[in-house]
């Protein structure tokens, strides 16, 4: 007769395990700490530099706060964050996420909508970093690595990628300037391609390139606005003039058709 004891767990191992109180724990922790990072991000913004240690060192606290709820409550090795292959996985988001948005300047530049004036310094390139690492590091753990992976546990892989996908989309109408429309896009052209990365590797770390190079490309070359978030002078200075549609208007490319199809 097989000995089942070994399988037999606590009803409270089970309930601090079960996929829910994941959500409410570690999904919620880190969404404090989160905010908590961009405060001080957004305290410190004369100092971009100082920001940008921030917005890392932090980052790497909330991915050790993950790797040890892992092993220590799930009893499990955190394999979404395992380091071989990180950094190729990591590499083939960014490039995908910097091209994509680069394809989408370009369309608008073709089109005469994008209007290239001339190039700031390159130290325009630096303020960016913080808010691009502390996004794409702390929304895909939040939103992929937590909610999706729980939803999937508990309901199946596809409700955990409709689940994540909305809430990560309609979580934007916090921003500034914020529209239903723009939460619909990036539920889709958001929401779905960053689970598809997780999903395709299993890991966070394609995700998190795609987003920290869509973040960063946007902002720190192209001057855009970042999810309604006031634009900061980049390195391409650029007048944007067309239609809502074409444009993102106030909320920025990501709420453009032209982002959509892409």
């Amino acid at each position: 007769m097989a000995d089942t004891t070994a399988d037999f767990k606590p009803l409270w191992q089970r309930i601090i395990q079960f996929p829910l109180v994941r959500i409410v724990v570690l999904g919620g922790g880190l969404l404090s700490l989160m905010a908590w990072t961009e405060f001080r991000i957004l305290n410190v913004k004369d100092n971009p530099v100082l920001g940008n240690a921030i917005a890392l060192g932090m980052g790497l606290v909330a991915m050790a706060i993950y790797v040890a709820y892992a092993r220590i409550i799930e009893r499990r090795e955190a394999t979404e964050l395992a380091v071989p292959g990180a950094g190729r996985d990591f590499a083939i988001g960014a490039l995908i996420g910097a091209g994509l948005y680069t394809a989408c300047a370009v369309i608008l530049m073709v089109l005469g909508i994008l209007k290239v004036e001339g190039l700031n310094p390159l130290t325009f390139l630096i303020p960016a970093i913080a808010m691009a690492v502390k996004s794409a590091i702390f929304e895909e753990l939040i939103f992929r690595g937590v909610l999706l992976k729980s939803v999937e546990d508990m309901l199946g892989t596809w409700a955990g990628v409709i689940v994540s996908s909305a809430v990560f989309g309609f979580i934007h109408l916090l921003n500034p300037d914020a529209t239903i429309g723009g939460a619909i896009y990036i539920t889709i052209e958001a929401g779905l391609l960053l689970a598809g990365a997780y999903l395709v590797t299993r890991r966070l770390w394609m995700a998190i390139g795609f987003h920290m190079a869509w973040n960063y490309v946007q902002s720190a070359i192209f001057s855009g606005i970042v999810s309604g978030a006031v634009a900061e002078p980049g390195l391409i200075r650029n007048t944007l003039t067309g239609p809502d549609l074409l444009t993102g208007g106030s909320f920025g490319l990501e709420s453009s058709l032209v982002a959509f199809v892409f």
